[in-house]
Protein backbone atom coordinates (compact mmCIF):
# COMPACT_ATOMS: atom_id res chain seq x y z
CA UNK A 1 0.00 0.00 0.00
CA UNK A 2 1.34 3.14 -1.48
CA UNK A 3 2.64 5.11 2.09
CA UNK A 4 -0.14 8.18 2.51
CA UNK A 5 2.41 10.21 4.18
CA UNK A 6 4.78 10.99 0.72
CA UNK A 7 2.60 13.98 0.58
CA UNK A 8 2.82 15.90 3.19
CA UNK A 9 5.26 19.17 2.96
CA UNK A 10 8.21 19.06 4.53
CA UNK A 11 9.67 20.93 7.13
CA UNK A 12 12.19 22.16 4.96
CA UNK A 13 10.05 23.21 2.40
CA UNK A 14 8.18 24.72 4.29
CA UNK A 15 8.16 28.30 3.97
CA UNK A 16 7.85 30.57 7.59
CA UNK A 17 5.35 32.84 7.15
CA UNK A 18 5.62 34.06 10.49
CA UNK A 19 7.77 36.05 13.36
CA UNK A 20 10.71 33.45 14.68
CA UNK A 21 9.11 33.50 17.61
CA UNK A 22 5.71 32.19 17.13
CA UNK A 23 4.61 28.48 15.61
CA UNK A 24 3.71 27.72 11.93
CA UNK A 25 0.84 25.34 11.88
CA UNK A 26 -0.84 24.15 9.11
CA UNK A 27 -4.85 23.15 9.77
CA UNK A 28 -5.52 20.28 7.07
CA UNK A 29 -8.17 17.75 6.05
CA UNK A 30 -11.38 20.42 7.65
CA UNK A 31 -13.78 21.20 8.16
CA UNK A 32 -14.98 17.54 9.14
CA UNK A 33 -12.13 15.82 9.55
CA UNK A 34 -9.18 18.40 10.53
CA UNK A 35 -5.52 18.51 12.19
CA UNK A 36 -3.03 20.47 12.76
CA UNK A 37 0.50 20.24 11.81
CA UNK A 38 2.47 22.57 13.38
CA UNK A 39 6.27 22.72 12.75
CA UNK A 40 8.50 23.32 15.49
CA UNK A 41 12.14 25.87 14.94
CA UNK A 42 14.88 24.54 17.07
CA UNK A 43 13.88 25.08 20.68
CA UNK A 44 10.36 25.83 20.18
CA UNK A 45 7.52 23.52 21.91
CA UNK A 46 4.26 22.83 21.87
CA UNK A 47 1.79 21.18 24.58
CA UNK A 48 -0.98 18.79 23.39
CA UNK A 49 -3.62 16.85 25.16
CA UNK A 50 -3.58 13.29 25.48
CA UNK A 51 -4.04 11.23 22.62
CA UNK A 52 -3.78 14.06 20.22
CA UNK A 53 -0.91 13.44 18.78
CA UNK A 54 -0.87 11.44 14.88
CA UNK A 55 2.15 11.52 14.24
CA UNK A 56 5.80 13.63 14.74
CA UNK A 57 9.09 13.56 12.33
CA UNK A 58 12.17 11.80 14.14
CA UNK A 59 13.89 15.11 15.45
CA UNK A 60 10.81 15.97 18.13
CA UNK A 61 10.81 14.34 21.35
CA UNK A 62 7.85 14.36 23.31
CA UNK A 63 7.68 14.33 27.35
CA UNK A 64 4.51 14.02 29.79
CA UNK A 65 3.67 16.29 32.77
CA UNK A 66 0.21 16.67 35.05
CA UNK A 67 -2.70 18.75 33.12
CA UNK A 68 -1.77 21.54 35.60
CA UNK A 69 -0.08 25.14 36.33
CA UNK A 70 3.94 24.57 36.07
CA UNK A 71 4.80 25.34 39.88
CA UNK A 72 8.23 24.39 41.46
CA UNK A 73 8.87 23.37 45.18
CA UNK A 74 7.34 20.05 47.16
CA UNK A 75 4.02 21.72 47.99
CA UNK A 76 3.40 23.31 44.49
CA UNK A 77 3.82 19.79 42.73
CA UNK A 78 0.86 18.53 45.22
CA UNK A 79 -1.43 21.26 44.48
CA UNK A 80 -0.58 20.93 40.50
CA UNK A 81 -1.83 16.61 41.14
CA UNK A 82 -4.51 17.32 42.73
CA UNK A 83 -5.80 19.75 40.38
CA UNK A 84 -4.79 17.66 37.73
CA UNK A 85 -7.05 14.89 39.79
CA UNK A 86 -10.19 17.94 39.38
CA UNK A 87 -9.79 18.72 35.67
CA UNK A 88 -10.25 15.02 34.93
CA UNK A 89 -12.79 13.67 37.38
CA UNK A 90 -14.98 17.78 37.17
CA UNK A 91 -13.34 18.68 33.71
CA UNK A 92 -13.68 15.99 31.72
CA UNK A 93 -10.13 16.38 30.48
CA UNK A 94 -6.86 14.20 30.12
CA UNK A 95 -5.26 13.95 33.94
CA UNK A 96 -1.53 14.54 31.41
CA UNK A 97 -0.35 16.57 28.77
CA UNK A 98 2.08 16.09 26.24
CA UNK A 99 4.66 18.60 25.25
CA UNK A 100 6.53 18.06 22.06
CA UNK A 101 9.75 19.64 21.53
CA UNK A 102 12.25 19.74 19.04
CA UNK A 103 15.94 20.59 19.24
CA UNK A 104 17.01 20.45 15.49
CA UNK A 105 13.46 21.30 14.34
CA UNK A 106 10.82 18.82 12.85
CA UNK A 107 6.77 18.62 13.12
CA UNK A 108 3.61 16.94 14.90
CA UNK A 109 0.17 16.85 14.09
CA UNK A 110 -2.70 16.49 16.13
CA UNK A 111 -6.25 15.72 15.99
CA UNK A 112 -8.89 15.54 18.19
CA UNK A 113 -10.98 12.95 19.37
CA UNK A 114 -14.21 13.76 17.43
CA UNK A 115 -14.66 14.71 14.07
CA UNK A 116 -15.15 18.60 13.23
CA UNK A 117 -12.75 21.75 12.95
CA UNK A 118 -9.89 23.42 14.43
CA UNK A 119 -9.35 26.92 15.11
CA UNK A 120 -6.45 29.08 15.96
CA UNK A 121 -6.69 32.11 18.63
CA UNK A 122 -4.03 34.30 19.40
CA UNK A 123 -3.78 34.98 23.28
CA UNK A 124 -1.50 38.38 23.91
CA UNK A 125 -0.74 39.90 27.47
CA UNK A 126 -3.94 40.66 29.40
CA UNK A 127 -6.63 38.71 27.14
CA UNK A 128 -8.31 35.20 27.55
CA UNK A 129 -10.30 33.21 26.46
CA UNK A 130 -13.03 30.93 28.19
CA UNK A 131 -12.80 27.32 26.43
CA UNK A 132 -16.16 24.66 26.51
CA UNK A 133 -14.23 21.34 28.74
CA UNK A 134 -13.42 18.88 25.44
CA UNK A 135 -12.69 21.69 22.69
CA UNK A 136 -8.88 21.94 24.01
CA UNK A 137 -6.50 20.78 21.74
CA UNK A 138 -3.18 22.26 22.35
CA UNK A 139 -1.36 26.02 23.28
CA UNK A 140 2.68 27.14 23.29
CA UNK A 141 3.56 26.31 27.00
CA UNK A 142 3.51 30.30 27.87
CA UNK A 143 -0.48 29.55 27.19
CA UNK A 144 -2.00 28.98 31.23
CA UNK A 145 -5.31 27.39 31.74
CA UNK A 146 -7.35 27.29 35.15
CA UNK A 147 -10.51 25.72 35.73
CA UNK A 148 -13.94 27.46 36.15
CA UNK A 149 -17.09 25.50 37.07
CA UNK A 150 -20.63 26.24 36.47
CA UNK A 151 -22.23 25.42 39.16
CA UNK A 152 -24.43 22.76 40.73
CA UNK A 153 -27.29 23.64 38.40
CA UNK A 154 -24.94 22.39 35.06
CA UNK A 155 -24.54 18.74 36.70
CA UNK A 156 -28.61 18.03 36.24
CA UNK A 157 -28.29 19.46 33.09
CA UNK A 158 -24.99 17.88 32.06
CA UNK A 159 -23.65 20.24 30.10
CA UNK A 160 -21.61 23.24 30.31
CA UNK A 161 -19.94 22.19 34.05
CA UNK A 162 -16.66 23.20 33.31
CA UNK A 163 -15.13 26.13 31.62
CA UNK A 164 -11.22 26.61 31.23
CA UNK A 165 -9.78 30.00 30.91
CA UNK A 166 -6.46 30.37 28.82
CA UNK A 167 -4.10 33.12 29.08
CA UNK A 168 -0.76 34.70 29.12
CA UNK A 169 0.76 34.79 26.08
CA UNK A 170 0.79 32.49 22.74
CA UNK A 171 -1.46 30.32 20.62
CA UNK A 172 -4.16 28.03 21.58
CA UNK A 173 -5.50 25.88 18.92
CA UNK A 174 -9.26 24.83 19.98
CA UNK A 175 -11.41 22.00 18.31
CA UNK A 176 -15.18 21.97 17.83
CA UNK A 177 -17.63 18.50 17.29
CA UNK A 178 -18.86 19.77 13.44
CA UNK A 179 -18.04 23.36 12.19
CA UNK A 180 -17.06 26.06 14.02
CA UNK A 181 -18.87 29.74 13.52
CA UNK A 182 -17.67 32.85 15.59
CA UNK A 183 -20.20 34.97 16.04
CA UNK A 184 -19.84 39.21 17.06
CA UNK A 185 -22.12 39.83 20.07
CA UNK A 186 -22.77 43.50 21.10
CA UNK A 187 -25.44 43.04 23.39
CA UNK A 188 -27.25 39.45 24.66
CA UNK A 189 -27.42 36.14 23.41
CA UNK A 190 -28.48 32.89 24.08
CA UNK A 191 -26.76 29.73 22.94
CA UNK A 192 -27.30 25.87 23.74
CA UNK A 193 -24.25 25.15 26.26
CA UNK A 194 -23.47 21.97 24.41
CA UNK A 195 -23.10 24.04 20.89
CA UNK A 196 -20.19 26.63 22.85
CA UNK A 197 -16.64 26.15 21.82
CA UNK A 198 -15.02 29.22 23.24
CA UNK A 199 -15.44 33.07 23.60
CA UNK A 200 -13.80 35.94 24.69
CA UNK A 201 -13.11 37.43 28.19
CA UNK A 202 -15.00 40.48 27.36
CA UNK A 203 -18.32 38.61 27.57
CA UNK A 204 -20.34 38.09 30.46
CA UNK A 205 -22.33 35.04 30.97
CA UNK A 206 -24.59 33.06 33.19
CA UNK A 207 -25.69 29.70 33.10
CA UNK A 208 -29.82 29.05 32.78
CA UNK A 209 -32.38 27.07 31.99
CA UNK A 210 -33.59 27.39 28.40
CA UNK A 211 -37.43 27.82 29.26
CA UNK A 212 -40.58 26.39 30.63
CA UNK A 213 -39.24 25.76 34.29
CA UNK A 214 -37.46 22.79 35.42
CA UNK A 215 -40.38 20.55 33.71
CA UNK A 216 -38.88 22.36 30.07
CA UNK A 217 -35.26 21.85 31.15
CA UNK A 218 -35.55 17.72 32.01
CA UNK A 219 -38.46 16.99 29.46
CA UNK A 220 -37.78 19.58 26.32
CA UNK A 221 -34.94 17.70 25.29
CA UNK A 222 -32.68 20.82 25.08
CA UNK A 223 -29.77 21.22 28.02
CA UNK A 224 -28.89 24.50 29.42
CA UNK A 225 -28.13 27.56 28.28
CA UNK A 226 -25.41 29.82 28.12
CA UNK A 227 -26.53 33.89 28.31
CA UNK A 228 -24.63 36.19 27.06
CA UNK A 229 -24.19 39.66 27.57
CA UNK A 230 -21.72 42.30 26.32
CA UNK A 231 -19.19 42.74 23.05
CA UNK A 232 -16.99 39.77 22.19
CA UNK A 233 -16.59 37.28 19.54
CA UNK A 234 -18.42 33.97 20.79
CA UNK A 235 -17.59 30.65 18.71
CA UNK A 236 -19.91 27.49 18.72
CA UNK A 237 -20.22 24.42 17.07
CA UNK A 238 -22.47 22.71 14.45
CA UNK A 239 -22.95 20.02 16.52
CA UNK A 240 -23.71 18.84 19.84
CA UNK A 241 -21.64 15.65 21.83
CA UNK A 242 -24.46 15.02 24.21
CA UNK A 243 -26.93 14.74 21.61
CA UNK A 244 -25.12 12.36 20.05
CA UNK A 245 -24.57 10.64 23.35
CA UNK A 246 -28.70 10.62 23.47
CA UNK A 247 -28.93 9.07 20.21
CA UNK A 248 -26.50 5.72 20.56
CA UNK A 249 -27.30 4.92 23.63
CA UNK A 250 -30.30 2.87 23.03
CA UNK A 251 -28.65 1.74 20.26
CA UNK A 252 -25.76 0.12 22.31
Amino acid sequence: MENQATNLQPVEAAPYRQSPDALEEYIEHGPSFAWVRVLLRPGQKVDAEAGAMVFHSPGVEMSTRLNAPRKGGFLAKIISFFSAIIRKFIGGETMFINEFSSPSGGEVALAPKMVGHIKKLSITEGKSYYVQSGSYLASEPSVQTKMRWGGFRTLIGREGATLFQCYGKGDLFINAYGGIEPIQIDGSYIVDTGHVVAFEDTLDFKIGKPGGGMKGLMFSGEGLVFEFKGKGTLWIQSRNVDALVSWLTPLV
